[in-house]
């Protein structure tokens, strides 16, 4: 029986402004009311699939921040400010500006053309922009408050669609909405997210699903223990001026012991397995790994490709020569037949032709396992009805299958022990292109590496000083935290869509003159200067992720 163990990878970047601690953009929010509730329904609805969930510590942070929000009405993100706003009269330009700039930001064909409310927003907004006019001149401010709750009630999942009356009343009542129906329907997001954490540590507590972590803030940790790791896979990387980033071996050995502190605290058990940052695996990373208490972790199967050659066996477990700890590598055509293609078909269709490619292993590799990793969170949009029908059609499929047992990564780690073969070599790379060029080698990627190591340089010398006291050390310490996170390099780059990179750019930026502070150092001028201008679309991969 061919054994099929899902990872779903739940990661969103720290958007908070330092200092302020205001949201930059809403994705956590937006994907915490559809995604991350609708991924842990299904999974209720259907208790005899098992899986992986990988939650990212950072992002586990932003929930909780969004919680206290929701608690006392402090709204430090400008989306729940906006749907909240006693009188939208009372809104100012720069709200009125931030909101129609990103309520129309959404995968059109599935989230705003169903709704003919929402699409006369959008088009009577469309049409002052047109002819010139000043939107401000013409739109009321209710016409900025119904936005914000058309924004609002497009990101619900099918779950509160179904369960949460308030949902499909304000779709059909369409606009106007009064400031008791935005409050109504603040007061369910609300309960939603309170619900999160508590309702996936429920599902590790009932033994259905494993619950697995990532270092603490997403970074590329071989590349910040060695620069050089990006040549095992692409000898001819350019690299940054900095020969290595200082002190990385210790900063990744910091976010994997916060991460797993992190994890403990709010599930209750230790992490048994990680999911490494873009799946970025290296030799010297990997004993680091081997050191804490893990049993698992895993990348992509060009990963193994490079380090035991094209023949290799992606349906079993490896490890490297002296460590326990096994490796398991992606299919990634199943996977990305999940992110990229079935979102066009019929949801009963895809269920029946994944369950048939996941037989076709089976009949070649009986005692295999089928590793699909993908993000937990991005491709549903795409999908019609967030993938509601798909994913009852799959598990329900794969629960009464005969010869296909769903597992968590950590049961297979035990199950295909015996199984478990030894490395000749560990070639670095992650789970795009099996390399480390989405996050190095670029001319943009490798200034922002720079800026990073001369902050980082810096922070060694006043920490080291002993001038910071221990509150102002652990502001520090977060703080890199966050510049070291993987998100900033995978924008960088002119090949990237324009707006991302300019978010993206801009609050790298931010937090790197907020460590300046925290030093008590005057930030170097470079950075008011931008790193990088987008000029195209997001890389096509199998397992892009995308600033939304």
């Amino acid at each position: 029986m061919i054994s099929l163990a899902f990872l779903w990878h739940m990661h969103q970047p720290d958007y908070r402004r330092p200092v302020t601690g205001e949201f930059f953009e809403p994705w956590v929010l937006l994907h915490g009311i559809k995604d991350y509730t609708d991924m842990a329904a299904h999974l209720e609805r259907h208790p005899q699939m098992h899986c992986t969930v990988n939650f990212v510590p950072v992002l586990l942070d932003q929930i909780d921040d969004y919680c206290e929000q929701f608690h006392t009405g402090q709204w430090r993100d400008q989306l729940l400010a906006v749907a909240a706003c006693a009188d939208p009269e009372m809104l100012s330009a720069e709200q009125r500006s931030w909101i129609t700039g990103i309520a129309f930001r959404c995968h059109q064909p599935t989230m705003l053309e169903p709704f003919a409310p929402y699409r006369r927003l959008r088009d009577l907004y469309r049409r002052l922009r047109e002819i010139g006019e000043d939107t401000e001149r013409y739109l009321a401010g209710s016409y900025y408050s119904d936005l914000a709750v058309w924004y609002l009630l497009a990101w619900c999942g099918e779950t509160l669609r179904r369960e949460q009356q308030v949902i499909p009343e304000l779709m059909a009542r369409g606009g106007g909405f009064s400031l008791a129906d935005r409050q109504r329907l603040l007061s369910v997001l609300g309960e939603t997210f309170a619900g999160l954490i508590p309702r996936w540590r429920a599902l590790g507590e009932s033994g259905q699903i494993e619950l697995s972590c990532s270092p603490q803030a997403h970074p590329l940790s071989p590349l910040l223990i060695d620069f050089a790791s990006a040549r095992e896979a692409w000898p001819d990387c350019p690299l940054p001026a900095a020969p290595s980033y200082p002190g990385g071996r210790n900063r990744v050995a910091a976010q994997l012991d916060e991460a797993i502190a992190s994890h403990g605290a709010r599930f209750g058990v230790a992490p048994q397995g990680l999911w490494p940052a873009e799946g970025a695996l290296s030799a010297p990373f990997l004993e680091q790994i081997s050191e804490r208490p893990l049993r698992w972790t895993a990348s992509s199967a060009a990963v193994l490709f490079n380090s035991a050659g094209a023949a290799a066996d992606i349906y079993r477990p490896w490890r490297l020569a002296g460590s326990e700890l096994s490796l398991f590598f992606r299919d990634e055509h199943i996977s990305d037949l999940i992110g990229f293609e079935y979102a066009r078909w019929h949801g009963r269709d895809a269920a029946s032709h994944f369950v048939g490619e996941v037989e076709r292993v089976g009949g070649e590799h009986p005692d295999g396992v089928v590793c699909v990793i993908l993000d937990g969170e991005n491709a549903w949009e795409t999908y019609p009805y967030n993938g509601w029908h798909f994913f009852e059609d799959l598990y329900g499929a794969l629960a009464t299958h005969p010869a296909i047992r769903t597992v968590s990564m950590a049961t297979a780690s035990v199950e295909q022990r015996e199984r478990c073969k030894t490395l000749p070599k560990f070639a670095a790379g992650s789970w795009v292109y099996g390399t480390f060029s989405t996050w190095i080698g670029d001319p943009a990627k490798n200034r922002a590496w720079d800026l990073l190591c001369e902050a980082k340089h810096s922070a060694d010398l006043v920490l080291g000083s002993g001038r910071l006291d221990a509150a102002e050390t652990a502001a520090v310490k977060a703080r890199l935290t966050v510049c070291e996170s993987s998100d900033w390099f995978w924008w960088f780059g002119d090949y990237n869509p324009g707006e991302a990179v300019a978010s993206f750019d801009a609050l790298f930026r931010d937090n790197l003159r907020d460590l300046y502070r925290l030093l008590k150092l005057p930030a170097p001028a470079a950075l008011e200067q931008s790193i990088s201008s987008g000029q195209g679309s997001p890389e096509a991969s199998g397992t892009m992720r995308r600033a939304n």
